[in-house]
């Protein structure tokens, strides 16, 4: 099944959902001691492995991170071909202030905002998809 690649559709649908939880970025030697189940995200990069995890989860493992994050989901299917989506929401975002991190996933896009920020961007990006 293939995602919504038209700009206009994407933005009137994004139907941007808050996630629960408190989430944070840290970097592992090894995921074994983590999980799968517990892991959001794995990415490895030259420097180290980046995982998303739970703030709870990285507490008991003691792991450090810097920030804490909370979780957006834009529910539209979007096309991973698609032109212009990022762009738009971060565009907004950025002239609210509001700093983020995003991930894209086969069926949607994710954005991980300041837990601060969450219900700034939760406005922002509702208001940008009327």
């Amino acid at each position: 099944m293939n995602g919504e690649k038209n700009l206009d559709t994407l933005l009137k649908k994004l139907q941007p959902k808050l996630n629960s939880g408190d989430f944070v970025f840290c970097t592992v030697a090894s995921i074994d001691e983590i999980g799968m189940e517990a892991l959001l995200l794995i990415f490895k990069e030259a420097e180290g492995t980046t995982v998303i995890i739970t703030k709870e989860t990285a507490d008991n493992l003691k792991l450090n991170y810097s920030f804490v994050a909370s979780w957006i989901t834009l529910k539209i299917h979007s096309s991973l071909e698609a032109v212009g989506l990022t762009a738009a929401f971060l565009t907004a975002l950025t002239t609210n202030g509001i700093s983020c991190n995003v991930v894209a996933a086969f069926y949607h896009d994710h954005i991980f905002v300041d837990k601060k920020d969450a219900a700034k961007a939760m406005a922002v990006l509702q208001q940008l998809s009327k």
